[in-house]
């Protein structure tokens, strides 16, 4: 078990609002970091005690403690959450994900329940490819060809995608954040994360989540579309359904306002 500040260096925990506010973990989705979340958590840094962090791997975490086994599923980031929140002695969390850490906040929640009150999932997927009745937004094909392609050439397949990812074309210069995003993670440990990310299927683990949960979901969003999103509702008990007016898979970039209204609205419903 690593110590508490060896954890706080290896995830670059940021911490900031009051220290007996209700906390507040963001987690930042594949390929981009915890400056992400810049322009949502101005919103409840006066109430909040905000818990920011980067993936093993992402941003400024500790590169040499990334382990291709510990991070061979959508496990070992989960015990990660779980460790820092733990050590940093926090109680009652309401975890903010995006995208796949929308999913790693569900393991998480699962795993340690007294740890968590709530759950935000922005943009979630529990799988990327159809099948068994189930649509996910990608053939297998098309999953074989998009991680074929990361590995032959990842700067230029993160020059393609991250603007298809972000979804505003109107808005050039989002879309080249996102990929400078993507260019500035190392290959390797990009291309196994894509891996563990885009085969995962957590279908199974959205009824283990036993807090009150929000769903926001964007509109032509090419890697959660809207059916996924609605799957994930249904399947989550008692969850509560937000169709933003956002268009992409990157809301927390596009449209922080709106995002940060909308959990604003799901943290007042409940007291927080």
């Amino acid at each position: 078990m690593l110590g508490r500040v060896s954890t706080v260096r290896r995830n670059n925990v940021n911490l900031s609002g009051p220290a007996d506010g209700r906390p507040l973990v963001f987690a930042h989705g594949f390929g981009c970091d915890q400056n992400m979340w810049r322009d949502v958590v101005p919103a409840f840094e006066a109430d909040h005690r905000i818990v920011l962090f980067d993936h093993v791997g992402a941003g400024k975490s500790d590169l040499s403690a990334y382990d291709p086994v510990r991070y061979g599923s959508l496990g070992g980031y989960t015990d990660d959450v779980v460790e820092l929140t733990r050590e940093l002695g926090l109680t009652g969390a309401v975890f903010v994900g995006h995208s796949v850490s929308a999913m790693i906040g569900a393991l998480a929640v699962a795993q340690a329940p007294e740890l968590f009150d709530g759950l935000v999932m922005v943009g979630p997927s529990p799988r990327y490819i159809d099948g068994d009745g189930y649509t996910g937004g990608f053939s297998q094909a098309d999953i074989d060809e998009l991680l074929l392609s990361l590995d032959s050439n990842y700067l230029g397949w993160s020059a393609a995608m991250a603007p298809a990812i972000m979804g505003n074309p109107g808005r050039p210069e989002l879309g080249e954040e996102l990929t400078n995003s993507f260019c500035r993670t190392d290959p390797a440990i990009a291309s196994q994360f894509a891996r563990v990310t885009f085969l995962s299927d957590n279908r199974d683990d959205l009824a283990k989540v036993g807090v009150p949960t929000l769903i926001l979901q964007c509109s032509e969003d090419l890697i959660a579309p809207d059916v996924v999103g609605e799957y994930v509702h249904h399947a989550i008990p008692g969850s509560e359904f937000v169709r933003l007016d956002a268009t992409g898979h990157c809301p927390n970039l596009s449209a922080p306002a709106e995002t940060a209204a909308a959990i604003g609205a799901f943290l007042a419903g409940h007291g927080w």
